[in-house]
């Protein structure tokens, strides 16, 4: 694995929160040497890290820290990584996950993200990728504000804000993932357009699944569930083709 850091200026300005305190970010890993490499890295971004070597302790700093972010190992050496993201999404806490796995293969990397996973990373890896995929999470969560001149997208009764990272239906307000919403935003601001699944994969997760495009019937499901449960359907397959929104007729 590369032990390479760069500078804060090559990914851009350093992120902060709203209110000028320090990101904070849970590493879970049992390998004291990727921990201590992992921090380092985050730490140069001006990130505040706290480390965990186990599931459980993962728990138990994770309810004390309240961390903007988790790099998550799924080899643990009492629970795994995929039952620590369940459990803390089973409290209600929509933290964006960075997965870390010495395994590479498809299945494991949807089920990472059907776990409720935000993004995946395999070892070996280098340390400035999974700084730069950290910082996208952020961007994507409500941490990060957007440089967007007008932050609202409005389509037909849907409208999402990029600086609130709210979501609402015809008034309603809508709760998504960090994922969930990059996904929706993507969407939003191509109406009427037809996105195919490898537009998607590109744009939302910056990598595909080895040409394979379950991540994305996955999370389209997820956002229909949302957007369209109850109402008439805004989120449209193409057969052949990939998705796209419009609104409902």
């Amino acid at each position: 694995m590369s032990t390479r850091t760069s500078s804060p200026g090559t990914h851009g300005p350093r992120l902060r929160k709203a209110d000028g305190s320090a990101i904070r970010v849970l590493v879970v890993d049992d390998e004291p040497t990727l921990r201590d490499l992992l921090s380092m890295a985050l730490r140069y971004e001006g990130w505040e890290v706290r480390t965990a070597a186990e599931g459980r302790q993962a728990l138990t700093v994770a309810r004390e820290f309240r961390p903007d972010a988790i790099v998550l190992d799924i080899m643990l050496p009492d629970i795994d990584g995929l039952q620590v993201l369940q459990r803390v999404r089973a409290g209600g806490h929509e933290t964006p996950v960075l997965f870390l796995t010495a395994k590479d293969s498809l299945d494991d990397r949807i089920a990472g993200l059907t776990a409720g996973g935000d993004d995946y990373v395999t070892k070996p890896f280098s340390l400035e990728e999974v700084v730069a995929r950290l910082r996208g999470l952020i961007r994507r969560s409500t941490l990060a504000v957007s440089d967007s001149s007008d932050p609202q997208i409005t389509v037909g009764d849907l409208m999402l804000d990029e600086d609130s990272y709210e979501v609402f239906r015809a008034g309603e307000t809508i709760e998504l993932t960090a994922t969930e919403f990059e996904l929706l935003r993507f969407l939003m601001r191509n109406p009427r357009r037809v996105l195919s699944k490898a537009q998607i994969l590109d744009r939302v997760w910056s990598y595909d699944f080895g040409g394979k495009s379950s991540v994305v019937e996955i999370y389209i499901s997820y956002l229909r569930k949302k957007i369209d449960a109850g109402r008439d359907p805004m989120i449209h397959t193409v057969r052949g083709a990939g998705y796209m929104l419009k609104t409902a007729e």
